[in-house]
């Protein structure tokens, strides 16, 4: 590239070079609001965790109806029927978001070996799973509601199973409320399990 297209390049905005190496979702239109969930806690830098895969906690991917399993986020109209989100998305599958939320906010509890790869942990004897039940908006009741049925296994075949929910009431029905809210709630939901699994 020639020292005069360079010059030319670094007079264009930012958003205009960005463009042509963003594309939406689904190969379209990006939305104006795209969600991401972050955690509330996470572990100091420079901290890690040691220990046997025996006593290693492995967080699955909590399985998810077909409401879930998108990239928009649901909105209960009413008790029988749903819609989506409009200009807002996940940036990635709720479910798989989750998930990392819950191995961080394990992990800065610093009480254990948490790993989140299946493939990495091989056969390890205590799991944390279970499903998403909701993670979404609810028109009628102006509320974001995060809802987790927990599954924790453990050796010799022990299970125990606990609901986890938050619900962030007065929130309206806008994306940049609804947003930080689902952020809130599912820290909230994950701190809740964090205490639980112990």
């Amino acid at each position: 590239m020639s020292r005069a297209i360079l010059l030319r390049a670094a007079g264009l905005p930012l958003a205009l070079l960005l463009g042509g190496c963003l594309g939406g979702l689904d190969g379209g239109k990006l939305p104006a609001t795209l969600i991401v969930l972050t955690p509330a806690e996470v572990p100091a830098a420079g901290t890690g965790s040691t220990g046997q895969l025996a006593d290693a906690l492995l967080v699955l991917e909590p399985e998810v109806d077909r409401k879930l399993a998108v990239l928009k986020v649901p909105v209960q109209v009413d008790s029988a029927s749903i819609a989506y989100l409009a200009d807002a998305a996940w940036v990635e599958r709720p479910a798989r978001q989750f998930r990392g939320l819950l191995a961080e906010t394990l992990r800065a509890g610093g009480k254990r070996l948490v790993l989140d790869d299946a493939g990495a942990a091989g056969p390890a004897a205590h799991k944390l799973g279970g499903r998403l039940l909701d993670m979404g908006y609810d028109a009628a009741s102006q509320s974001v509601i995060v809802r987790f049925e927990a599954v924790r296994t453990g050796p010799g075949g022990a299970i125990a199973t606990r609901r986890f929910e938050s619900v962030i009431p007065g929130v309206s029905a806008k994306p940049q409320a609804i947003a930080p809210a689902l952020n809130r709630a599912a820290n909230a939901v994950a701190a809740e399990v964090a205490a639980w699994v112990g």
